[in-house]
């Protein structure tokens, strides 16, 4: 090489290490300013200053103006992976997913084994909605080495996308092996143990991710909440106490404590915590359920209607896996709308949540069938006088139709009280044996 190349390769890096340095400090205004000087002296001939400044600029927020600057370090080094990779960053951040994917093909047959290419390729896919080929590269991209990030993208693939409980348990298990002192992963764990309504294991996992974190919200609230279905109201809103002192806006967390003044019989308590989580979350349902059952409980069936209303229209279209509290909305609903003599729509409530039970495989609710026979029961045996000032008409026929269909609620009621999900329930409401025997001595009766 001859003397004016190596001047002139000299001119080019001679400051690398002082804007590495400013870069690492977080001094960007320094790092910017030392490397606008550098690019002047060599003409913006220069790989490394060009590298940083892209990455300053991404940092700020400026991804288009970031995206030109790698493409010129990428035009001076086009072998070099690392431009490669941040050229696909920032078309992934500005949303050009199919653009971002070409590119990072073009650095995988520069080096196949960069465990960050596999990764950044799976994102793309994820985005692009082919969910097989994104878990093939994130499976890749771990194979070559292991990593947090890599491991959380394919959870939540499974756990979200694909509702894939089993495999997501298994992806945060590897990663917990992999990562034991990691209380991410424990929550995580712990949380899906939650939807398997396993609390001992769940309670395990939560425990352990407190023993690493002992202040991280989403733990505290998942393990507050365990303790408040076990009926130990006041240890879950000392446990809340800690978690508000980090994220006093969450709303779930209001919502968890609104449940536990409700636990606790103290209603209008309740109701107060509920309405600040609905303040700050308005378009969450489950809030909106929590709403309604409180206002149900205070004899509020107006407001009750309303907010149990709100959680249904929340609900997912179609909903191909209703749960069992979003079946039992339209039940309580439908109460509602019994109590406030709407019953051509209380009905119709009514089927809907048995035909939500029923589309998911679940095991028919005996409160659903219970609440529908005594609101057939009630229908049927108003006075005609009362129904013809109101318009709704009650013939002897249909009060027949009524007392059948209430007799085949009943049935269904009996024999599914006695199933696990009944004990349970049974365990949870002392009033259903009462309401179910009053209802069996009208029967007699009739």
């Amino acid at each position: 090489m001859s003397s004016a190349a190596v001047r002139k390769s000299t001119l080019r890096e001679r400051q690398n290490y002082y804007i590495h340095s400013c870069f690492i400090r977080n001094d960007y205004r320094e790092c910017l300013k030392t490397i606008e000087n550098q690019l002047h002296q060599c003409n913006g001939q220069s790989e490394y200053p060009l590298y940083i400044k892209g990455l300053i600029l991404r940092q700020q927020g400026r991804i288009d103006e970031s995206l030109i600057i790698f493409q010129a370090a990428l035009c001076l080094n086009p072998t070099n992976i690392n431009n490669i990779k941040q050229v696909g960053q920032s078309l992934y951040l500005l949303g050009k997913h199919k653009e971002a994917l070409a590119v990072f093909e073009e650095a995988e047959k520069i080096n196949s084994e960069d465990r960050m290419v596999w990764f950044s390729k799976g994102i793309c896919y994820k985005f692009l909605k082919s969910i097989d080929l994104a878990i093939e590269c994130f499976e890749t991209s771990n194979s070559i080495q292991k990593h947090e990030d890599t491991y959380n993208a394919l959870g939540d693939i499974y756990s979200n996308d694909l509702n894939d409980i089993t495999n997501a348990m298994n992806v945060y298990m590897d990663a917990i092996d992999a990562f034991p002192e990691n209380s991410n992963f424990l929550t995580k764990c712990g949380l899906l143990y939650i939807k398997q309504n396993n609390a001992t294991d769940a309670f395990e996992h939560l425990g352990n991710s407190l023993s690493y974190n002992n202040t991280d919200p989403t733990t505290i609230l998942a393990a507050g909440s365990i303790i408040q279905n076990n009926g130990d109201n006041d240890v879950a809103l000392t446990k809340y106490r800690i978690a508000m002192v980090h994220t006093p806006h969450n709303a779930e967390l209001w919502s968890n404590i609104g449940l536990c003044f409700f636990g606790k019989n103290k209603l209008i308590g309740s109701v107060a915590c509920l309405k600040r989580a609905h303040y700050l979350s308005p378009f969450d349902g489950r809030i909106n359920y929590n709403l309604g059952v409180v206002h149900m409980h205070m004899e509020q069936f107006a407001s009750a209607f309303h907010y149990f209303s709100a959680s249904i229209n929340l609900q997912k279209v179609p909903n191909l896996f209703p749960t069992r509290e979003e079946a039992r909305c339209y039940t309580y609903l439908a109460v509602a709308l019994a109590h406030l003599d709407d019953y051509s729509n209380s009905f119709a409530a009514y089927d809907k949540s048995i035909e939500l039970s029923s589309c998911n495989n679940l095991t028919p609710d005996p409160m659903t069938h219970l609440n529908y026979a005594i609101s057939l029961t009630k229908r049927a045996l108003e006075d005609d006088d009362d129904d013809e000032d109101e318009g709704q008409g009650n013939s002897n026929d249909e009060k027949l139709k009524q007392i059948m269909k209430a007799k085949e609620q009943m049935s269904i009621y009996e024999n599914t009280i006695n199933t696990a999900v009944g004990a349970v329930l049974k365990s949870e409401d002392s009033e259903l044996d009462e309401q179910y025997l009053v209802l069996k001595n009208i029967f007699e009766t009739l």
